[in-house]
C-alpha cells in the first residue's frame, strides 16, 4: 500500500494525501508549485489547501500578493491523528460494550484476515478464568504470547501444544514433532479453547481463517484432541529402539521423529 493510501486510510482525501506529499518533498510553496508537483488540478488545490489549513496539516503565510504553505511535520501530524483515534476509542469502547449483548449459541461462525484472528484470540485469553488450551506455532505465538504470560496473573496454567521450536516458559508444554505436524496439517493451525465455554481454530496463512464456536460437542472434540496428544507424547516419551524395530518403515519414520524429541 503506497502513502497515498495509507493517509486515506486515516482520513485523508485522495488529493488532500497528494497536496500533504508534495509539500513534503518541496516546501514553502505556492498553490500553483502545489498543483504542478502533485498532480491536484489548479481549481481544486486551493480548496484543498484551504480544508489542511483547517485541520492543521499544513502551515500557511501571506507574503505580497502571495500565499506560501508548508507541512506540518509528520511526527506532529501523526502523533495528533493518534492522539485522536486513541480518545476517540477510549470513548467509544464503554459504549459499545453497553450496548453489546452476546447471546452463546451453538451456531459455528467464521471471521477472516490474521489481525482480526489475532485480537480475538487475545481477548479470549484476557477474558479466560479458569482454564485454556492452546495449539500453536512459533510465528502465531509472536502474536500472543504477551497474553499467554499474563495468564500466571490469574493463576491459570495454560495446557500449550506447541508445533514450532520456539522456547516456551509458561503453562503445560508439549512439543508437537515436525514430521508428525506436517502430515496431520497442523503447521499453520492455530487452536485456542477458554474455559470450556467457546473455541477458535484457525488457519494462518496468505488468507487466514478461524471457525469460532460456543457448541458444547466441538469444544470437547477440540479439548480431547489436544489432551490426547499431550498423553501421546508422554507414551512416546517411552518408547525405545527395541519396539521401533518392529514397526514398519513408514511408522518407524514418524516413530523415530516422535522419539528425538526426548
Amino acid at each position: 500500500m503506497d502513502n497515498i493510501n495509507k493517509l486515506q486510510q486515516i482520513g485523508f482525501s485522495e488529493y488532500e494525501a497528494k497536496t500533504y506529499l508534495a509539500l513534503l518533498k518541496e516546501n514553502p510553496a505556492t498553490g500553483y508549485q502545489i498543483s504542478k508537483n502533485s498532480g491536484v488540478p489548479r481549481s481544486m488545490v486551493y480548496e484543498v489547501l484551504s480544508r489542511l489549513h483547517a485541520r492543521g496539516a499544513v502551515l500557511e503565510t501571506i507574503e505580497g500578493r502571495a500565499t506560501y504553505y508548508r507541512p506540518l511535520p509528520p511526527d506532529i501530524l501523526l502523533d495528533q491523528y493518534q492522539n485522536e483515534i486513541q480518545n476517540l476509542i477510549s470513548g467509544l469502547r464503554p459504549n459499545l460494550k453497553e450496548c453489546y449483548e452476546n447471546q452463546q449459541d451453538n451456531r459455528v461462525w467464521s471471521i477472516v484476515d490474521r489481525d482480526a484472528i489475532f485480537a480475538y484470540c487475545i481477548q479470549m485469553l484476557q477474558a479466560a478464568k479458569n482454564e485454556v488450551y492452546i495449539l500453536v506455532n512459533d510465528n502465531s505465538l509472536d502474536y500472543i504470547k504477551d497474553s499467554v504470560e499474563e495468564l500466571a496473573k490469574k493463576k491459570i496454567i495454560p495446557n500449550i501444544l506447541s508445533t514450532g521450536s520456539t522456547k516456551i516458559s509458561c503453562g503445560n508444554v508439549v512439543y508437537h514433532p515436525p514430521l508428525e505436524s506436517e502430515i496431520q496439517g497442523l503447521t499453520n493451525t492455530l487452536l485456542l479453547l477458554i474455559d470450556n465455554k467457546e473455541v477458535l481454530v484457525a488457519n494462518i496463512a496468505d488468507e487466514s481463517r478461524a471457525t469460532i464456536t460456543e457448541n458444547a460437542n466441538l469444544i470437547l472434540i477440540a479439548k480431547q484432541f489436544i489432551w490426547m496428544e499431550f498423553f501421546t507424547q508422554r507414551v512416546y516419551s517411552q518408547i525405545g529402539d527395541d519396539l521401533l524395530s518392529r514397526l514398519d518403515p513408514k511408522d518407524r519414520e514418524i516413530f523415530k521423529s516422535l522419539v528425538h524429541q526426548k
